[in-house]
C-alpha cells in the first residue's frame, strides 16, 4: 500500500452520526469478488435517486466537494457490520482520510490495513472542521502523521494519536503481506528446518 506521510486535501462535510457500514456500500453491492470499483457505490443510497440520477443535494454530488480526499464526519462512523468493502469504497473513491469524533473499532482497523487514515478528534473541533468546509467549499485540511498534528485554515491546529504499531505501518505503506515478507527469510529457515528433520 502507498506509505501516509503527510496529506493535504478538500474537505468534504458530511454531518451525520451513526453512519453504518451498509449506508457507505449498501448489501446489493456486496457480490463482487474484486476491491477496485466500490468507489461508484459509496453511500449509493444517499448518492442517487431510486433511477440512478444523481441527487443534488447530496454534499459528494456537488462540484467542489467532487475533488474532496479528506471526509469530516459524525461520531460512531463505520459502525455496523464489519465488511471491508466500506473503507474499500472510501479509498476507491479517493479519500485518503476519515476524520470523526469516534470510530467503530473494526471499521478502523480495516481502514488502516489499507493505507486509509481514520483520525479521531474532539467533538468540537469535528464540529469546526465541518462549518469551515460547508461554508467555505474547498477549504483544505492537512493530516501529518509524522507529527500526529492536523490543521486547517489556519483556525485548526491540533494533535492527534495513532496506535503506534499501526502508525509505522501507514508510514513505512506495510499491509499484512508487506509485513510477512519481512519475515521472508525466518519464514524460509523454519520451512527448511521442517523439511529435514
Amino acid at each position: 500500500m502507498r506509505p501516509f506521510r503527510t496529506h493535504t486535501g478538500i474537505v468534504a462535510p458530511l454531518d451525520r452520526s451513526d453512519v453504518d457500514t451498509d449506508q457507505i456500500v449498501p448489501k446489493q453491492f456486496l457480490k463482487r469478488v474484486e476491491r477496485a470499483g466500490f468507489g461508484e457505490v459509496l453511500f449509493n443510497d444517499w448518492r442517487f435517486e431510486p433511477d440512478g440520477r444523481q441527487r443534488v443535494d447530496f454534499v459528494l454530488n456537488l462540484a467542489h466537494f467532487r475533488r474532496a480526499t479528506i471526509l469530516v464526519t459524525g461520531r460512531n462512523f463505520g459502525c455496523g457490520s464489519s465488511r471491508e468493502h466500506a473503507p474499500w469504497a472510501l479509498e476507491d473513491f479517493g479519500f485518503r482520510v476519515i476524520v470523526a469524533p469516534s470510530f467503530a473499532d473494526i471499521f478502523a482497523s480495516n481502514c488502516m490495513k489499507i493505507g486509509l487514515l481514520p483520525v479521531a478528534l474532539d467533538d468540537a473541533i469535528v464540529a469546526r472542521a465541518l462549518e469551515i468546509a460547508t461554508w467555505r467549499p474547498g477549504a483544505e485540511m492537512t493530516v501529518d502523521l509524522e507529527r500526529e498534528r492536523v490543521s486547517m485554515d489556519g483556525e485548526i491546529d491540533v494533535p492527534f494519536s495513532v496506535d503506534p504499531f499501526a502508525r509505522r505501518r501507514l508510514l513505512e505503506g506495510l499491509d499484512d503481506i508487506a509485513l510477512t515478507l519481512r519475515q521472508e527469510a525466518a519464514i524460509a529457515a523454519y520451512e527448511a528446518s521442517m523439511g529435514t528433520s
